[in-house]
């Protein structure tokens, strides 16, 4: 292999673990590929005073790095499958999935162990409006504010007494080497993770043969099923970030059955619906039926100003 793989990415120490994994598995499937990491800076990445979907939504993270790809001064690029739209631009698309992380939220705080546990009018710091959605409805009394920032800097405002508590992606946590801060897990049951949270997606330009064909040497079919399912959801319901949504989908059995949990909540966690199916999935067509079925069910039951745009 003589071309040099460049590879875009954010910056951010998550986004450039991800990009090492993503090298790490090539090079065991290609000893002799040459990577080279292509640092991009993008709008989401210089807002850090308000929420994300105060700022315009998930494409934050991805216009200027879909911009190089599209110009061909990367060949690819490495994103978080939670930070990127439905809909992609025309001649891109995901054709790599890594093997899907942790998909749980972990809890933080050094008042409480569990959201329950935590004193009447604390403050838990997230940006995410599912976050804040399901926190509030189930502890109505607490306050939610925003807090932006990667683990360090989180972590670092907690201990100040910035905030009494805040929730972090495990997968990020173990993909940076730090899960052993990880101490209290919320089960899906609690806390519903984020579509396609856990799972890394490389994109590329459609008609890139060659690197199409590089990628798909550490391509997981199960979490592509897994994400899917969870997109097609999110397409149906037309999430944007200022809906706060949730869905997750389980590894199939040997049988192929899976079990596929979905969410859709007011921000101000008023009025959360949920729904859950037991299906049978071993093929792209039957993940996009069951979250499309999902999506549609979900939606047909939400009064008329239900869902925000």
């Amino acid at each position: 292999m003589n071309k040099v793989l460049k590879i875009g990415t954010r910056g951010s120490p998550l986004a450039l673990a991800q990009t090492e994994i993503l090298i790490a598995q090539l090079k065991r499937e290609h000893p002799d590929l040459s990577a080279e990491i292509v640092k991009i800076v993008t709008t989401g990445d210089k807002i850090q005073d308000r929420s994300l979907s105060e700022a315009g939504g998930k494409g934050l993270f991805t216009k200027e790095i879909e911009e190089a790809l599209l110009a061909g001064t990367i060949d690819c690029a490495v994103h978080s499958m939670k930070d990127m739209p439905t809909q992609l631009p025309e001649g891109l698309v995901i054709s790599c999935l890594l093997p899907r992380e942790d998909p749980r939220d972990a809890f933080f705080s050094l008042k409480a162990k569990t959201i329950d546990e935590l004193p009447a009018g604390a403050v838990v710091g997230t940006s995410s409006l599912r976050r804040q959605a399901i926190v509030l409805a189930r502890r109505p009394d607490l306050k939610v504010v925003v807090f932006r920032g990667n683990v360090g800097t989180r972590l670092k405002k907690l201990e100040e007494g910035v905030v009494d508590a805040t929730l972090l992606a495990v997968a990020g946590l173990n993909r940076l080497g730090q899960g052993h801060l990880v101490k209290n897990i919320l089960e899906p049951e609690v806390m519903l993770p984020a579509v396609a949270q856990g799972a890394v997606g490389i994109e590329v330009r459609d008609n890139d043969e060659r690197v199409k064909e590089i990628l798909s040497a550490v391509h997981c079919h199960v979490t592509e099923l897994r994400v899917t399912a969870e997109r097609e959801f999110l397409e149906v319901m037309d999430g944007s970030c200022k809906t706060p949504l949730a869905a997750l989908m389980t590894v199939p059995d040997p049988q192929h059955r899976v079990r596929f949990d979905v969410l859709v909540a007011r921000p101000d966690g008023s009025d959360v619906k949920k729904a859950s199916y037991i299906a049978t999935v071993s093929n792209l067509h039957e993940a996009r039926r069951l979250g499309r079925q999902a999506g549609e069910e979900l939606r047909a039951k939400l009064p008329a100003d239900y869902l925000l745009v």
